[in-house]
């Protein structure tokens, strides 16, 4: 058997790799596991709950959830096996954002996981004719009433007669891979988001790319604790189940590190942030550390994050002897508090400090680092896991099956907008038949709208955004996201955004790692209190002028020197509107927002 459709891999795992633990997750402390007759079992079940109470194919139902789970992969393929759309909205995602989805798909129905997404749903003024709930009803131990209006997964699910049996059955056959399956609300940094529209042959071409490329199988074991809501968890999922592989849910970020040592997985998929946690958490246990201690955990990171290997070529002798004393010290400890087993991590959504992906390699937990876009289902390229086929820095080698080349208009390094083609590739966006067209070069190509560049001939290194790219007065381009993340690369930098357009020289904004900056001033005996103080003691003004120019002279070029900055207390959220769900800055609503701090930099500087 093989699979054409989203729905089916479940009959594919089924068949292939029939799994005593498929999917589990967290229920009243403990772990609640599926097998995968039970998964399929639940979901058909689900299927005829659904066509009972009247939905029908075509029909658009949300799924507004806090976190990943069991759940949301049965109620997606409940919907999907039986034409329903399924439209996830991010956590995240302010109330304006809910409301537009909501109109825009024209929700009949939304799957809530608690009543907080419930809540933020109804204060969004999100009106719908079903509420379903991932929680059965009276599931909660001392919570004995349950909200009207809302169909609890256990009065939703019911088992399928004759009559449903035959109508999900013939709903299943006449379902075409080139048919409309899900609805992705692309998170924009400016205006509202725009609903991508990804068929099933989209994403099952994307699944078999990447099942050719990573190292899972039914021998591993996987956590999965990013949003399912984006497009890179759910394919991932899609690809874990195609792969046997068995996925343990985290219940929140915050409980990553338990579900760590709980599961002890082989293999997850992470965005850089969580691995920059990671680090910091080594830098924490370093900065409580005695003189000795130090100093080796200095040595170990320095060393991790010099690692030479990139899978071509024999490492230096010399090198693999420091590293396995390295490993000895330090690296195995750090291991075993990933629960011991971690092997590989896959890293998209942002861009990845390349000394993280050394560290971590070097660490023996091989990173490779992608790149890819909701339209394109969404992984366009990808470092791979053996030998010769990582470059750090870059976001590795094309999927296969899938074109990219660099527009003819370049800048002077060759850098030009990134244009894909390939069945993973979307027909375009909700009601938005201009703007889908727009994204179209006349012979067929997707614009991404990022600007890159082919390395060591075959590997993408992506530089910019190409509407992010401002001029100076100088009539010099600047891409700000390559200075940001020179920037971030810094132990002392959480995050940054580069201004500087139609002024002389450029400057950012800077937010502050403020648990190193703490470590920074007992070791300086420069007195600590609260952020909001510290970013304007004069020390720690000057301390960070010295770290900018260190950045400035190693890794910037003339062009993009920072030459103004301004520290800021408060991080960038989506929550608080600062950052997109998908953590990319929302630069128009920073730079209004500090309008008056960015202007008095500038002007300092006359």
């Amino acid at each position: 058997m093989n699979f054409s459709r989203l729905f089916e891999i479940l009959e594919y795992q089924q068949l292939r790799y029939p799994q005593k633990v498929a999917a589990a997750g967290l229920r009243d402390g403990g772990w609640h596991t599926w097998t995968t007759d039970q998964l399929i079992a639940e979901r058909d079940h689900v299927s005829a709950g659904l066509l009972h109470i009247g939905l029908h194919p075509g029909d658009c139902i949300g799924i507004f959830a806090h976190c990943g789970s069991p759940e949301w992969l049965i109620a997606d393929a409940a919907m999907l096996q039986v034409g329903i759309i399924p439209v996830p909205i991010h956590a995240t995602a302010r109330l304006d954002e809910i409301a537009h989805i909501a109109k825009d798909a024209n929700l009949r129905g939304c799957f809530v996981s608690n009543d907080e997404m419930l809540e933020r749903m109804e204060a969004a003024g999100v009106k719908v004719e079903f509420v379903f709930s991932f929680i059965s009803r009276n599931a909660v131990p001392g919570n004995p009433e349950q909200r009207s209006g809302i169909q609890y997964w256990n009065e939703l699910a019911c088992l399928p007669d004759e009559h449903l049996a035959s109508k999900i059955k013939y709903y299943r056959e006449g379902i075409r891979e080139d048919e409309l399956a899900t609805l992705l609300y692309t998170s924009g940094t400016t205006g509202l988001p725009k609903g991508v529209m990804l068929t099933h042959q989209n994403i099952v071409s994307n699944v078999k790319s990447v099942l050719a490329i990573v190292p899972v199988g039914p021998d591993s074991a996987t956590v999965s604790f990013l949003p399912m809501s984006h497009i890179l968890e759910r394919m991932v999922c899609f690809t874990y189940q195609a792969a046997g592989t068995p996925i343990w849910f985290a219940e929140s970020m915050e409980r990553l590190p338990k579900t760590l040592l709980e599961v002890r997985p082989h293999f997850f998929t992470a965005v850089p942030r969580v691995l920059e946690r990671m680090h910091e958490r080594l830098l924490e246990e370093r900065n409580r550390s005695g003189r000795l201690k130090k100093k080796i955990l200095d040595w170990a990171i320095a060393l991790g994050e010099r690692f030479p290997y990139a899978g071509g070529q024999a490492m230096p002798i010399d090198y693999r002897m420091k590293r396995w004393l390295a490993d000895l010290l330090v690296f195995r400890h750090w291991r075993k508090r990933m629960g011991g087993r971690i092997r590989y991590i896959a890293v998209g959504a942002a861009a990845l400090q390349p000394r993280l992906g050394r560290l971590f390699s070097a660490a023996r937990i091989d990173v490779r680092e992608g790149y890819g876009l909701t339209e394109t289902s969404p992984v366009i390229a990808f470092n791979r896991f053996e030998p010769g086929g990582v470059h750090f820095g870059t976001v590795g080698i094309p999927a296969p099956g899938v074109e990219v080349r660099i527009a003819e208009e370049r800048d002077e390094e060759g850098n030009g907008e990134v244009e894909v083609r390939g069945p993973n590739v979307t027909s375009g966006y909700l009601h938005l038949p201009e703007e889908s067209a727009e994204r179209y070069t006349p012979d067929g190509w997707f614009r991404t709208g990022d600007l890159g560049r082919f390395e060591y001939k075959r590997f993408l290194k992506i530089t910019g955004r190409k509407s992010e790219v401002f001029k100076t007065t100088t009539g010099k381009f600047v891409a700000p996201s390559f200075v940001e993340q020179q920037l971030s690369a810094s132990d002392y930098i959480s995050q940054a955004m580069v201004v500087g357009l139609n002024r002389a020289f450029v400057g950012a904004l800077i937010v502050p790692d403020f648990q190193q900056l703490e470590a920074w001033c007992k070791e300086n005996k420069v007195h600590w209190t609260a952020p909001q103080f510290m970013v304007l003691n004069p020390k720690v003004e000057k301390f960070f002028r010295q770290e900018i120019e260190k950045i400035n002279e190693e890794r910037l070029g003339t062009i993009e020197k920072i030459r103004v900055f301004h520290l800021l207390f408060e991080p960038w959220t989506p929550e608080n509107g600062l950052l997109t769900p998908t953590l990319k800055v929302r630069r128009e609503v920073l730079v209004n927002k500090y309008a008056g701090e960015i202007e008095k930099m500038f002007n300092s500087n006359q």
